[in-house]
């Protein structure tokens, strides 16, 4: 089972760049609103491993994957900011994120090299499925509430639109 342990911990690693990666080409484009929401609802399709008895938790457990998942999110909602250019909201570069990302999935590793000594294999992937889902459901919906916020100061462009149509008289 170690080379299980240490196959999903490089396939850990080329996520977590995967992740970075994309996160940095992120910021030179527009966001919008379905660019944050539709993450969790892939990942949640992951769900489906707790079909197979061999990924099931305990309640504790699942207790723990998530209190650890929600407290990690805080690092990165603190992390991801929006700003108006141009006329669009644009996620904000922040040089922390790379290092939080980073220290996170060393964490994770070395969590994992640790518990696997403990828990079965297929129940801590539920658990890491777990903590990175209770990870990044707080922190899109905090990237939402944000956004929409932002949302709302842009300049309605139907509006001014019509107000352009409108004859002067």
């Amino acid at each position: 089972m170690d080379w299980m342990v240490a196959a999903s911990s490089v396939a850990a690693v080329f996520m977590g760049i995967g992740a970075l990666i994309v996160r940095m080409r992120a910021a030179r484009k527009p966001t919008s609103a379905k660019k944050i929401i539709m993450p969790p609802l892939f990942m949640s399709t992951g769900a489906l491993m707790f079909l197979f008895p061999a990924f099931r938790v305990t309640g504790l457990e699942l207790l723990e994957a998530t209190a650890v998942g929600m407290i990690f999110s805080l690092l990165l909602i603190k992390t991801s900011n929006f700003e108006i250019r141009h006329e669009s909201i644009y996620l904000k570069r922040s040089k922390a994120f790379p290092i939080i990302l980073l220290s996170l999935l060393i964490i994770r590793i070395l969590g994992k090299l640790v518990l696997s000594t403990t828990i079965d294999i297929g129940e801590l992937g539920g658990m890491f499925f777990i903590l990175a889902f209770a990870m990044i459901v707080p922190w899109r919906i905090a990237m939402y509430r944000q956004y929409t916020k932002l949302k709302r100061q842009l300049p309605n462009k139907t509006t001014a639109a019509a107000q352009l149509k409108t004859p002067l008289t």
